[in-house]
């Protein structure tokens, strides 16, 4: 079990990789990816991208979160939100709004630590979303998803270190 061996007793990618090594990672990191893809592929070939959508993008990320079996204390979602996104497939532009956001402040504004890059990523990934327009459920789903991650970084703060943004040209 990689949670009676890390700090914060969280199941995610990132634990099960530093933990548990390349293969519990990487597998991990493929199932929370499927845990969020399957439902919203499948529902959205079946359904189309009706209102229903929202809670089927959300619920595995808030499974994921907060899981009863480990008392509601489960991994960030960040995996299982990118696996929703990439659910929306063909429409890529989400998944890439996610992912190009998170690599802006990552590498080009280099924000630390970690829990304002997360609060910055998710942010402003969904004004991004919103101006694209994918509609209605797509962005009500993003909103969804997104709220659960930041209200999951947010309850698991801890520490209190100043945000510093540097940016990748100035050393």
């Amino acid at each position: 079990d990689v949670t009676a061996d890390t700090p914060d007793k969280n199941p995610g990618t990132y634990n099960a990789y530093t933990y548990g090594g390349f293969w519990c990672g990487a597998l991990t990191l493929i199932f929370d990816l499927l845990k969020g893809f399957l439902p919203v592929f499948l529902f959205i070939r079946l359904s189309g991208k009706s209102l229903g959508l929202i809670p089927v993008m959300a619920a595995p990320v808030i499974g994921h979160i907060f899981p009863i079996w480990h008392k509601f204390n489960g991994g960030k979602g960040i995996a299982v939100s990118f696996g929703a996104l990439l659910g929306l497939a063909p429409d890529f532009r989400p998944v890439l709004i996610l992912a190009l956001t998170y690599l802006l402040f990552t590498f080009v504004f280099k924000v630390n630590p970690h829990f304002y890059r997360l609060i910055l990523t998710y942010s402003c990934a969904l004004g991004a979303i919103i101006l694209i327009r994918p509609g209605y459920a797509v962005v009500l789903g993003c909103a969804a998803v997104f709220s659960a991650v930041l209200l999951k970084i947010i309850s698991v703060r801890d520490t209190y270190d100043k945000m510093t943004i540097r940016s990748a040209w100035r050393r």
